[in-house]
């Protein structure tokens, strides 16, 4: 019973949201506003429970460890402007977060992005089969001609010129991967909800 009764749910709430292909009505801004206010309940018990809860208020409340009441004096300082006489103290929260965010998403980005994608293109030319190599060599020539077409200290002129370009092709091939990449995902959560809505719903397939 109650299996059906949350298919219905789901089924008319998907209708809902696509009613939007034809034009905006209340229908869908009821629907859009139940996705919202759900998505945000539901991550405010997420975090409460997996974050918040165990790493601040229970080592605060259960074993009384009064240095984690400095994240959260931090943390009510976020509701500074609530207050008009008090509202500058939200800088020092606002500035710590940044500085830490600031730190680790460097970090992130370097450990995780620059130095991987630096070692990829250091690929061998020797000692690899045809297709290999010739995968190798675009790769390699890839990289050098996108990285010259931002070296703006020189005028883009003779073979500068031409690894420029080709960098500009390689970035179109790239920028075009990504976006059939990004369409491909969203025809399958179409054809996912189509699915559903035919076998679970209407069980005509």
């Amino acid at each position: 019973m109650l299996t059906s009764i949350g298919i219905w749910i789901a089924a008319l709430l998907t209708l809902a949201i696509y009613s939007f292909l034809y034009k905006d009505n209340p229908v869908y801004k009821i629907a859009e506003n139940i996705f919202v206010g759900v998505s945000a309940g539901y991550w405010a018990v997420v975090l409460w429970f997996n974050y918040a809860w165990p790493n601040l208020f229970e080592p605060l409340i259960m074993r009384g460890n009064i240095v984690y009441l400095i994240p959260v004096a931090i943390g009510l300082m976020m509701f500074a402007p609530l207050i008009p006489r008090i509202s500058w103290l939200i800088r020092i929260p606002l500035t710590f977060t940044m500085g830490v965010a600031m730190a680790l998403v460097i970090l992130q980005r370097i450990q995780g992005e620059i130095f991987p994608q630096l070692q990829a293109t250091f690929l061998p030319l020797r000692g690899v089969g045809p297709v290999e190599l010739i995968s190798n060599l675009l790769i390699i020539f890839g990289v050098i001609s996108t990285l010259v077409y931002f070296y703006f200290s020189r005028a883009h002129k003779g073979v500068l010129g031409l690894f420029a370009k080709l960098g500009i092709w390689f970035m179109m091939v790239a920028f075009g991967a990504s976006f059939g990449y990004t369409v491909m995902a969203r025809i399958s959560l179409l054809i996912g909800r189509i699915y559903f809505l035919l076998h679970n719903w209407l069980h005509l397939i």
